[in-house]
């Protein structure tokens, strides 16, 4: 295996539709055995995540880690709240910017390296609804170009 190999096990489209993201941040995550062997089978979602910074520790809300199957009794809830491992300074720093008006934490992406679970999560703030309007406009103009210019060069 590479040095720095990372697996993919969660993306979150629909921060990046939602919301401008300044910062980005990687986190570690405290998980418990179950967990783990879930999120390696690809069963996790954190589209309906969000971050929270409560008495000096962040942790995850939302994250679903479906049951592992052959987890019975050892399985847990797959909707409580995770804590995200980061150091004392990383923490002061995103409460501090998060609690300015308009900003916001998400997750962004969920991953292994170098064989454990990571979050990528970011600072970000939210769109209004002509900045979404006006991405989706740029992406339909970029699908159109690569069109016509896939259809020019047969």
């Amino acid at each position: 295996m590479a040095k720095d190999a990372m697996k993919l096990v969660a993306n979150n489209k629909k921060a990046y539709h939602d919301y401008f993201i300044d910062e980005k941040y990687e986190a570690g995550i405290a998980l418990h055995g179950t967990e783990v062997k879930s999120l390696r089978m690809g069963k996790c979602s954190i589209k309906e995540g969000f971050i929270r910074i409560e008495k000096g520790e962040a942790f995850i809300y939302g994250m679903n880690i479906s049951p592992y199957e052959m987890g019975n009794i050892f399985n847990k809830d797959p909707l409580r709240p995770k804590k995200l491992l980061l150091h004392r300074s990383e923490i002061a720093k995103l409460d501090a910017k998060s609690s300015v008006q308009g900003f916001t934490l998400v997750p962004l992406q969920v991953y292994f390296k170098n064989g454990r679970a990571k979050l990528e999560l970011g600072l970000a703030r939210g769109k209004k609804l002509y900045d979404k309007r006006e991405d989706i406009a740029k992406k339909d103009q970029r699908r159109e170009l690569e069109r016509q210019f896939k259809v020019k060069n047969l």
